[in-house]
Order: structure tokens, then sequence, then C-alpha cells
């Protein structure tokens, strides 16, 4: 499922990233640990094949995405944004 994007904000974690969407992608926390755990949800499945994406946390109307601390946000974020856009 395609979603808009309406902000991406910061954590208190530097290897993370909150991107808020358009639309609920879980109602209840769901927490993919690594590209194994997400096989089945086509989304997450996605999302962790943009390198450098180490983990998921899908609740509600966003997606926490976990990243390896040498991988770049600069590297990554169109990419991660680009896979929300197309589902």
């Amino acid at each position: 499922m395609p979603f808009r994007l309406r902000a991406v904000q910061p954590t208190p974690n530097p290897n993370a990233l909150k991107f808020i969407l358009d639309g609920s992608v879980s109602e209840c926390p769901v927490s993919f640990l690594d590209a194994d755990s997400a096989r089945g949800n086509q989304l997450a499945s996605k999302l962790f094949a943009v390198s450098g994406v180490s983990g998921l946390l899908f609740l509600g109307d966003f997606i926490t995405v976990n990243k390896y601390p040498s991988a770049r946000w600069v590297e990554m974020k169109g990419l991660i944004e680009a896979v929300l856009r197309h589902g």
C-alpha cells in the first residue's frame, strides 16, 4: 500500500528516524529485527532492501527505521521515502 509521507522526525537515537505517514501501518506495535523476520510483510521486506536498514518498528501511522552506525541517512532517506510512496 502506498503512503504519503507527512514528516520525518529525529529520535533520541541517532541511528533511528521516525517516518510519519498518512495512513496506518499497524494497530499494534510490530518489530522487525532483521530481513528474515520481515518475510511475509511486503513493505518491511522492501524497506530491508535499502542498504543500511537494520531494524523496523511499525505502529499506527509511523514507521521507525533503524540503521547500522556505519550507514548514512543522507544516502538512505530518499530510498526509504520512495519505498513508502510506492508501497
